[in-house]
């Protein structure tokens, strides 16, 4: 018999000739600053956790009260009989602490960004996208049948040189990354709520990455930039700094009703878990209260992309917690990734598609909770191996 799927082992075959085959690193242990993976405790630059609340315990006594109150399950979709009293309030948070009317709660960041877009927009209006927007904020463009326009990177005058050149009666999405993931550099989001403004568009920040990072709090980019009232539509994760799993859109009072009733994730997916919304409002409670996590975070993050720069290695234009180390080939960044492993540091391999070609990077996120030590032992890994590939300074090949 024809085996119809036999194409995939094909394509496998030619990512494992090119060095780019990668299988899934297995956590065994909580997620934290030093993790086991496969076996072996590494220093963890991979995980998402800035602040540490995975394993916070005022989060985990929250998680553990609401299992024995509503269960582990919420048994319907939101527009049925799966809306909770926490649900509720943790989008009467959400709201608060972003300063808006009103925010809605997805089952993840990604189908935040890809339910909101698609539903907001369709065939005839007309999307404005920085060309380094995450993967989520691009299938959900796709899915809209709106028309496409995407500008280079952080560039301002290039958005409003497309933005001018539209009809005025066309309805206009302008939409950027807060943090964009895969360079840790920042939007240029002053400018682009400036041209939104000008010409009458409908202004979204994706703030994943900046959510519990940038502003008072934590309160993202919006709040850091000044640009209250004038970001029509935040998108923010539950699942990167906050600890948990999900993604928000907070704004109007109309957006999110809206929201309610065509967004099709938010429509066809169960609601969160009553664990994981008692978790994200615990979460809020910890950024307002211990606000010295977010500066432990900066200053680590500091320290350790200070010492990279020391080294010679190439960061990038990075701004955040988020900080690539770029080398160019697929394979020789994975072979980078590879090597750090071996020496206690987990640091994943990233290339195309993911970033373009000749961008290949491991990419690092400093969390709150590494110790000096930690980040000492993985600059003097980084160093050993840089020096080894030739990625940085001259040392024999081992």
């Amino acid at each position: 018999m024809i085996d119809p799927l036999a194409y995939l082992a094909a394509e496998l075959d030619t990512l494992r000739d090119q060095g780019l085959f990668r299988p899934l690193r297995v956590l065994e242990t909580g997620q934290a600053a030093r993790a086991s993976f496969d076996g072996a405790s590494v220093v963890n630059l991979s995980s998402n956790n800035y602040l540490g609340l995975t394993t916070h315990p005022r989060l985990m006594a929250r998680a553990e009260e609401a299992v024995r109150r509503y269960g582990v399950g919420s048994g319907s979709v939101r527009t049925i009989a799966g809306t909770m009293t926490l649900h509720m309030e943790l989008e009467r948070r959400l709201a608060d602490f972003k300063q808006t009317e009103a925010a809605v709660v997805f089952q993840s960041g990604f189908t935040a960004n890809a339910g909101t877009v698609s539903s907001i927009l369709g065939r005839g209006d007309v999307v404005i996208s920085d060309e380094l927007n995450h993967a989520s904020i691009i299938d959900g463009c796709r899915l809209s049948r709106a028309e496409i326009n995407v500008f280079p990177h952080r560039d301002v005058e290039a958005a409003r040189a497309i933005v001018r050149t539209l009809p005025s009666g066309r309805r206009k999405l302008l939409i950027s990354d807060g943090v964009f993931s895969m360079d840790g550099d920042l939007g240029a989001l002053p400018g682009l709520c400036d041209v939104a403004e000008e010409y009458g568009c409908i202004m979204m920040v994706d703030d994943a990455h900046a959510s519990g990072v940038f502003g008072r709090n934590g309160r993202g980019t919006i709040d850091h930039f000044g640009l209250h009232g004038r970001v029509h539509v935040q998108v923010g994760t539950l699942s990167k700094a906050i600890g948990s799993l999900g993604g928000y859109v907070a704004g109007s009072r109309a957006l999110v009703d809206f929201l309610h009733h065509r967004a099709r994730p938010f429509l066809f997916s169960t609601s969160h878990p009553p664990a994981v919304a008692a978790v994200c409002l615990a979460a809020l409670d910890v950024l307002e209260d211990e606000p010295a996590l977010i500066d432990r975070l900066w200053e680590n993050a500091r320290f350790f992309k200070a010492g990279l720069e020391r080294l010679g290695f190439d960061t990038g234009a990075s701004q955040s917690p988020i900080t690539p180390v770029i080398v160019g080939d697929a394979a020789l960044a994975m072979q980078l990734s590879d090597r750090l492993f071996e020496a206690g540091v987990f640091a994943q391999g990233i290339g195309f598609p993911t970033v373009p070609k000749g961008k290949a990077r491991v990419r690092t996120i400093v969390t709150a909770t590494h110790t000096r030590a930690d980040l000492e032992h993985a600059l003097e890994a980084f160093g050993k191996v840089g020096r080894a590939l030739r990625i940085v300074g001259t040392a024999p090949s081992v």
